[in-house]
């Protein structure tokens, strides 16, 4: 795992974003990643999946390639017969088309180490990207990792779970359950792939939480709640610090991320 933003809070245009991550108490490395751009607008988390070294080198990888993609669709603020102003749709489309072009480059990774076809390294991809100062927010997920909205004392989960578990709660299949770590769609493993991605009007005084699946599989009913609930006056790194002291306590055995971005109110 290489840490591509420092734990400390560093200010975009959208607000606040500060992130940690951690090991965890069983397993011996970290493939988690998370990033910060302030130029670009972009906060993003990946929790990779492909042993120790490919699960690493895919969640830095999908995030590098992220900000590549984004910075070539991105207008050069300088050029006045380019603006991003009123026009979500496109930013939408923007994004879009990067996840794939990111999905598509690490998959021909995959392919040339001879590990096409599903089994290669991938990795699940989150990010909350604002084109421009001002616009709303774009969402981009794919895999399990979760982005959250804490807004008047409520939490919301704004993403969808790409999961054989999620797909059979929704279906009301019997127990047994698959189990909730089998994805549906990663970044990497395979040629093609659907990124959920859509326009996210920002409010004032919004908090938004991304997120492993290591911080949230195994929290018990309010418990992340009752965390953001002291995020205004405990500060965000300490609020992201007690978020995986929270998954620990809980019983979480994977690695645990946790990025929150505070617009200011």
């Amino acid at each position: 795992m290489i840490p591509l933003s420092p734990p400390v809070p560093h200010t975009l245009a959208m607000g606040i974003a500060c992130g940690l991550t951690d090991t965890g108490t069983v397993r011996p490395s970290n493939q988690d990643n998370l990033l910060i751009d302030t130029t670009l607008g972009l906060v993003a988390v990946a929790d990779g999946m492909g042993g120790h070294a490919g699960g690493a080198i895919a969640s830095t990888e999908a995030l590098l390639l992220l900000v590549q993609e984004l910075n070539a669709l991105h207008p050069h603020p300088a050029d006045p017969d380019h603006t991003w102003t009123g026009a979500a749709p496109r930013s939408v489309h923007a994004a879009q088309d990067a996840v794939r072009n990111v999905n598509a480059r690490i998959y021909q990774m995959n392919v040339a180490a001879g590990l096409g076809d599903g089994f290669g390294m991938g990795t699940t991809l989150s990010a909350l990207w604002q084109p421009e100062p001002g616009a709303p927010a774009v969402l981009l997920h794919v895999g399990d990792s979760r982005i959250y909205r804490w807004r008047g004392g409520v939490l919301q989960q704004l993403t969808h779970d790409h999961t054989l578990y999620q797909q059979a709660l929704e279906r009301g299949m019997p127990e047994p359950l698959p189990p909730r770590n089998l994805l549906l769609q990663a970044i990497g493993p395979g040629p093609d792939v659907e990124p959920d991605v859509a326009a996210l009007p920002l409010a004032p005084g919004d908090v938004f939480l991304l997120c492993s699946d290591g911080l949230y599989g195994d929290a018990k009913p309010g418990a992340i709640e009752a965390v953001l609930a002291h995020a205004a006056t405990q500060g965000l790194e300490s609020t992201c610090a007690a978020l995986i002291e929270m998954a620990k306590q809980d019983g979480s055995r994977d690695n645990i991320t946790a990025m929150l971005l505070a617009c200011p109110a």
